[in-house]
């Protein structure tokens, strides 16, 4: 991966997205336990933790694909948790998820042009082509998108969240599945993007990108936050180093 490194500005930014004892139960199975954080402005914030430990759970109670059974989220101040999933994106959430979600039947530039009528306006008007350029599709624009690589497929989705101006990116394991090119692709568009504003909370599980791109890391473990911290305390967290290295054990 690129030698790419985002630092931190010298001035404090505010949360644009707060989470405060966010709780889901599925019978008597805790998937998301009193789970609360923050995400600022203008940062990359990671979400890790082994297989099962309610991660994705967590973005679907962000996104209300799943609703709360107890807990606030808020975008900018504004309570958003039970919105409408459209509304969410109309307010500046954009979200990829585990298994890309694109419209498989249809071409690459239909899929930008449906993704940014989701904000009221043309893909073209955005314009949509220099996320095309970016990551290197324009030569697929004609093509059915089922007939992308898996990586060319995430690369599409990305950009479909791109094409409706988000200001908040939650990426659900953006790295699974592809090939080195397409890592160090997303690891660049991270990277860029967040120099020009956009902020990020990204569930992954290959820890060379985490511990490189995010300003701070949210550990879960059994639905709980574990822990929270920076790259460099949540290495030495014993706590983190026991969840993650115990489940592998486990399952060795």
């Amino acid at each position: 991966m690129h030698q790419a490194s985002l630092g931190t500005s010298a001035e404090a930014p505010a949360a644009v997205l707060s989470v405060e004892g966010l709780s889901k139960r599925f019978g008597g199975v805790v998937a998301v336990d009193d789970c609360s954080f923050e995400v600022e402005r203008g940062s990359v914030v990671g979400i890790i933790g082994p297989n099962g430990s309610g991660k994705s759970t967590l973005f679907n109670l962000l996104t209300s694909v799943l609703r709360p059974d107890r807990g606030v989220v808020r975008y900018r101040g504004e309570r958003i948790d039970g919105l409408p999933l459209y509304e969410i994106a109309r307010k500046g959430i954009g979200r990829t998820y585990q298994s890309v979600r694109i419209f498989r039947d249809l071409p690459v530039w239909m899929n930008l042009e449906i993704a940014a009528m989701g904000r009221g306006r043309s893909a073209w008007e955005v314009p949509a082509r220099q996320w095309l350029e970016r990551f290197g599709l324009t030569h697929l624009v004609g093509d059915a998108s089922d007939t992308l690589s898996v990586g060319q497929q995430r690369l599409l989705e990305l950009a479909m969240n791109l094409a409706m101006s988000p200001d908040l990116l939650l990426l659900d394991e953006p790295l699974a599945g592809v090939n080195p090119v397409v890592r160090d692709t997303i690891a660049d568009a991270v990277v860029a993007l967040r120099r020009e504003g956009k902020t990020f909370l990204i569930i992954e599980h290959h820890m060379n990108f985490v511990m490189r791109l995010c300003d701070k890391i949210v550990v879960m473990d059994h639905g709980e936050k574990i822990a929270e911290g920076t790259p460099e305390s949540i290495r030495e967290d014993a706590r983190v180093i026991n969840a993650l290295l115990g489940k592998r054990a486990a399952q060795a």
